[in-house]
């Protein structure tokens, strides 16, 4: 994994984070929604934020195991 694909995914990984807690504290305080609408939408966040976390995770453990590898490759 090139270092500019690192990263892409560790910014995916920080902005998913970012948007779901941001919507999540949103949906929570807004009196609009039912119980039901802010339970999908709970359950989408927490799918979302773990699928971030293990590309985050994906990403650390490659790096610590090609720790030299070379810059990003234009020509790919």
């Amino acid at each position: 994994m090139t270092r500019r694909d690192a990263v892409v995914l560790r910014a995916f990984a920080g902005w998913t984070v970012y948007v779901w807690v941001t919507r999540m504290w949103n949906i929570l305080r807004d009196g609009e929604h039912g119980t039901a609408f802010k339970a999908v939408h709970m359950v989408l966040a927490v799918i979302s934020v773990a699928f971030a976390a293990a590309a985050w995770s994906i990403v650390s453990r490659n790096s610590e195991r090609n720790p030299d590898r070379d810059p990003v490759d234009i020509g790919s």
